[in-house]
């Protein structure tokens, strides 16, 4: 007897002959857990605080380097990682890497909901191309719940009893990367590039 296909299976055949054509960020409802599209969830935001939006196909290096610069400025006093759904990892990656590269920083995390519609049409039967001129293709709607990230790193002291505070790191990482191991060797052999990390510091 055959066993039955299970609704997550069904639902991948059913959707077989459509492509994803857009996707649209909606509010998830009002509240914490909710709010507007590109809405920040820090209200006491400082003026002139970076926004770094984190998508799934950014660039970490990229994202990094414009951060950097811009926390470099002394004007900067804050900055903010955000992402959903499948960047949230990278939004969390960015913004330990910058703890490290810059000591003192204070963080607050928030996390929240997000509604996405994405939008499919239909393909012709066995074809991956658009339908035939005249021929209208059939849409359906779906609404996702994905998780949404947001990240406040900031220069100046923030409310400790706030929820997801985090203080500054008191033995902050190196910036770099971690250098590697030093290789075995014998008695009265000068270690290899010894002395090299004190001359790479700035």
């Amino acid at each position: 007897m055959a066993k039955p296909a299970s609704p997550r299976s069904q639902r991948r055949r059913r959707m077989e002959n459509f492509r994803k054509v857009r996707s649209e960020e909606a509010s998830a409802g009002g509240g914490a857990e909710g709010g507007s599209p590109g809405s920040s969830p820090f209200a006491d935001l400082a003026p002139g605080a970076v926004q770094m939006r984190v998508k799934e196909g950014s660039k970490i290096r990229n994202l990094l380097a414009f951060a950097t610069a811009s926390m470099a400025q002394p004007a900067t006093r804050a900055i903010v990682f955000s992402g959903c759904g499948r960047a949230t990892t990278k939004t969390v990656t960015c913004a330990e890497i910058l703890k490290r590269r810059l000591a003192g920083l204070h963080q607050v995390t928030r996390l929240r909901y997000r509604s996405v519609r994405e939008v499919w049409q239909s393909l012709p039967p066995g074809s991956t191309t658009e339908h035939p001129p005249g021929e209208p293709p059939a849409s359906i709607s779906v609404l996702k719940n994905v998780p949404a990230l947001a990240i406040l790193l900031s220069k100046d002291a923030l409310d400790p009893r706030q929820p997801g505070y985090q203080p500054p790191d008191p033995h902050p990482g190196p910036s770099s990367q971690s250098a590697a191991p030093t290789p075995k060797r014998s008695l009265g052999e000068p270690a290899i590039g010894e002395g090299s990390a004190k001359r790479s510091q700035p």
